[in-house]
């Protein structure tokens, strides 16, 4: 008798343990599938509502990008800067021509973007820069149409990705403890940032060199985690702080989340509501910077898409701009799609649908035109928002003013109302305004509203997914027949059950062990006693299933 143990494991996004799961008495030996195939619906994906686009006014050649407490500094001028997580390797290259120019057409001046470890060097000192992992030509493009970039090296970059983006050989190096002060993992992320970064400049592509790059960002949200590593945790941001600035890009670094980010680094925030949130840069020397304003949130199987007003993401940039912000960055202005493997544990294949930009690119409105046209007004202030003299105080019980006079060059007014249930009517500069609630007002000239944050002029439009063929014929299916192992022929022998990732090194989501059994007269009902920690286990009997095991 052959009994054959099927168990399948999601990927985490953790660093797996080196425990086994169980210990069950049974001789195991163990063979591993690859699981690459995979069967794909096909769907027509419609829209409402496309808007047309227009120029760009990035001036080729070499910028010089510095910072002060108010921005940052291109060429001699501060800039109030929007930006856009666009992922390259979450969409395919035949869309990013389109997808850039639809954010630029939507206001935004800067695309974002991490650098994926786990694609770009899939085993030690070999490198991938093909396809969907094209770094050079996603920069390129971004260049093309007159935008600049911000690159996120990370390389731990979370981003609800396997392993966070690390490697999974990166677990197999001896003595390695990852993100501390730590030997051989600064030796290997030192290494792959120096590879990208000199990857960058080879192409030209940091602004220093007339590239688009103006930004880049080491580490991500470590402060999280700092804590746990004691002395250790700060010794290590600043060695990671020392390590990029060394490496000479021309162009200031970020730590997002890190208060503690040493100088030149700048701290900066992430999360929904930074104007409420964030304490603030930590050198009156540093612009107040907004890398992760997120538009929606990612989705767990079996779970509700987090559905995020325009009014409300108008309201927070609004703020943020009002308290001298002048970096805001939309995490994500495109999600895209998590391809294969590549999504951590539970998260679904679509990735931030509900951005500005759906999963296939089309305008999700009014998210997108409502944004597009405050990008616009607080633009139009630019002068005396980035020059002006800020004063605030309060001018009701929920209500307060911020306002930016440049002498009599200009005047800038945001009036904000906190209230989230009811209109106020109140006085400013001799003038009498009703504000809706939880809104912000912006009077370009201290005199009239021009933009209010809860009122949306732009029409709403419906998705629509229709099929666009039929699969009901026999011939229009392909069969995948997964080879079960023969006991005699496998090499990997245990007498337990293994723990997956370790076994397989993330080549398969699957393993089968199988065992042979002999039952004798005196066995007359045999168990099979199983501890695992694994997410599905299906067991065959003599090639037949006998049962299934879920959580």
């Amino acid at each position: 008798m052959y009994i054959y143990i099927y168990t399948h494991q999601l990927a985490q996004a953790h660093q797996p343990t080196t425990n086994p799961a169980a210990r069950p008495q049974l001789k195991v030996k163990e063979a591993v599938v690859s699981a690459d195939e995979m069967v794909w619906w096909i769907y027509v994906v419609v829209a409402v509502l496309l808007s047309i686009g227009r120029e760009g006014c990035r001036v080729e050649g070499e910028d010089v990008v510095t910072y002060d407490g108010r921005s940052l500094i291109i060429n001699g001028q501060r800039k109030i800067l929007f930006s856009g997580s666009i992922h390259y390797p979450r969409s395919t290259p035949q869309m990013w021509p389109y997808l850039i120019a639809k954010a630029k057409e939507g206001g935004v001046d800067v695309i974002q973007t991490y650098v994926f470890w786990n694609l770009h060097e899939p085993q030690p000192g070999q490198y991938d820069f093909s396809g969907r992992y094209d770094l050079v030509k996603f920069m390129k493009e971004i260049q093309a149409q007159g935008l600049y970039a911000c690159l996120r090296i990370g390389p731990y970059i979370e981003s609800e990705w396997t392993y966070g983006g690390f490697p999974f050989w990166l677990h197999d190096v001896p003595g390695i403890v990852y993100r501390t002060d730590n030997e051989p993992f600064k030796y290997y992320m030192q290494n792959f940032t120096t590879k990208i970064v000199n990857l960058m400049k080879s192409e030209g592509l940091y602004a220093s060199q007339g590239g688009p790059i103006i930004l880049s960002q080491i580490e991500n949200e470590y402060q999280n985690i700092e804590a746990a590593f004691h002395e250790k945790g700060a010794a290590y941001v600043r060695w990671a702080a020392k390590m990029a600035v060394d490496l000479g890009t021309g162009v200031p670094w970020v730590m997002c989340k890190q208060t503690d980010a040493p100088d030149p680094v700048i701290n900066t925030c992430n999360g929904m509501r930074c104007g409420e949130t964030f304490g603030g840069p930590n050198s009156p020397n540093k612009p107040s910077m907004w890398t992760e304003n997120w538009t929606s949130f990612y989705q767990v199987y079996g779970g509700e898409p987090n559905i995020r007003s325009a009014q409300d993401i108008a309201f927070h940039v609004a703020l943020f701009i009002a308290k001298k912000g002048s970096y805001i960055n939309y995490y994500m202005y495109h999600g895209g799609t998590n391809f294969g493997r590549t999504a951590s544990a539970y998260v679904i294949t679509s990735y931030y649908d509900q951005a500005p930009l759906d999963e296939y690119g089309l305008l999700r409105q009014p998210k997108w035109g409502h944004l597009k046209e405050l990008h616009a007004v607080i633009k139009n202030c630019s002068s005396p928002l980035l020059e002006g003299v800020q004063t605030n105080f309060s001018i009701g019980q929920f209500q307060q003013a911020y306002v930016f006079e440049e002498g009599s060059a200009g005047c800038v007014a945001f009036l904000v109302n906190n209230d989230s249930t009811n209109n106020a009517t109140l006085q400013f500069r001799n003038n009498s305004f009703e504000l809706l609630p939880k809104s912000i007002s912006i009077l370009p000239d201290c005199q009239n509203i021009i933009f209010n944050t809860a009122k949306v002029k732009t029409q709403p439009n419906k998705r629509i997914t229709t099929s666009s063929k039929m699969f009901d014929a026999v011939d229009s299916w392909e069969e995948f027949r997964d080879v079960i192992p023969n006991f005699l022929d496998t090499s990997l022998q245990a007498n337990s059950l293994l723990e997956h990732m370790n076994t397989t090194k993330d080549g398969s989501d699957y393993l089968w062990y199988t065992l042979s059994f002999q039952p004798n007269s005196s066995c007359t009902e045999p168990v099979l006693h199983i501890e695992s920690l694994g997410h599905v286990v299906h067991s065959y009997i003599n090639n037949k299933l006998s049962w299934t095991w879920e959580p």
